[in-house]
């Protein structure tokens, strides 16, 4: 049976126990010390997700680690190609829980899931909670990556298409900051020009659970039109909440699009034509 790429907080206790399952936290450490699901790993989206530069105009403030330094981290973490991986953080998904899956589908790792609603669903669900910091046993076999296997895209190639009416270039983070009314993290307010605005948030309900899969297949489907997928580009601040999305199309049973994941960060730092109220 194929796995689905969400699970369901009511999924969780009927297999959280199984040897070859690892449950990873990839909210913030002061959360994660204070109360996280038992027997939860902690995973750093600024240290083991991204490799960081002092410049972020070049590859934006997240911007990919090698695959060998990859392959490290998920040796470290006791990770192997049979590990069954649930992911949750603390923010519906967005922060890196979906960042942590997009990666390990990149890499071509099988079972890995995203915890539908996070942690505070999982809390309200009964799953038992613990503050100790789990300590990851080093796999005995290294995790080999060679390449990243997902499409992307880099600042030329938006460059060069996001003005094309052939191509699609979708920025989820909120209005305010696509129209370049606020921008509390970057530099500078604004978007790329042609690019559309469909907020990560869409991909939620009201209960912050994602949408059922046809709900998303029928939006997404009407927003991108006729556009082949090869041409359509997800992006976001920091190429982060853009795999909630890129998450969210995989739960449809649509095929995955590109990623930009300099995104805007690295885009506002480039001295590139932007549009936004701040002109």
């Amino acid at each position: 049976m194929k796995l689905s790429p969400i699970i369901e907080a009511d999924e969780l206790p009927e297999i959280h126990q199984n040897p070859d399952v690892m449950i990873f936290d990839a909210g913030s450490k002061t959360n994660y010390e204070k109360e996280h699901l038992q027997g939860a790993f902690f995973v750093d989206l600024n240290t083991e997700l991204a490799d960081i530069k002092d410049d972020v105009s070049f590859g934006g403030r997240h911007p990919l680690p090698k695959t060998g330094d990859f392959s490290k981290t998920l040796t470290d973490l006791g990770i192997t190609e049979n590990t069954h991986i649930i992911i949750y953080d603390d923010k519906n998904a967005s922060n890196a829980a979906a960042r942590f899956w997009w990666m390990l589908k990149a890499a071509g790792h099988k079972k890995v899931q995203v915890l539908n609603g996070g942690f505070i669903n999982a809390k309200k669900h009964g799953f038992p909670l613990s503050s100790k910091s789990e300590i990851a046993e080093k796999a005995a076999e290294f995790y080999q990556i060679n390449r990243w296997n997902l499409p992307t895209a880099d600042i030329n190639e938006v460059e060069k298409v996001c003005e094309n009416p052939n191509y699609l270039v979708v920025d989820v983070r909120d209005k305010e900051r696509f129209d370049g009314i606020s921008e509390p993290i970057d530099l500078i307010a604004g978007h790329i020009p042609g690019a559309i605005n469909i907020p990560f948030t869409e991909n939620l309900d009201e209960n912050g659970l994602f949408l059922k899969p046809e709900e998303l297949r029928k939006k997404y489907r009407a927003k991108f039109g006729k556009t082949d997928v090869e041409n359509i580009i997800f992006h976001c601040g920091s190429g982060v909440t853009a795999c909630h999305t890129l998450l969210a199309l995989v739960y449809a049973e649509m095929e995955i699009p590109k990623l930009y994941v300099g995104s805007w960060s690295e885009w506002s730092r480039n001295g590139k034509k932007m549009i936004g109220n701040y002109l």
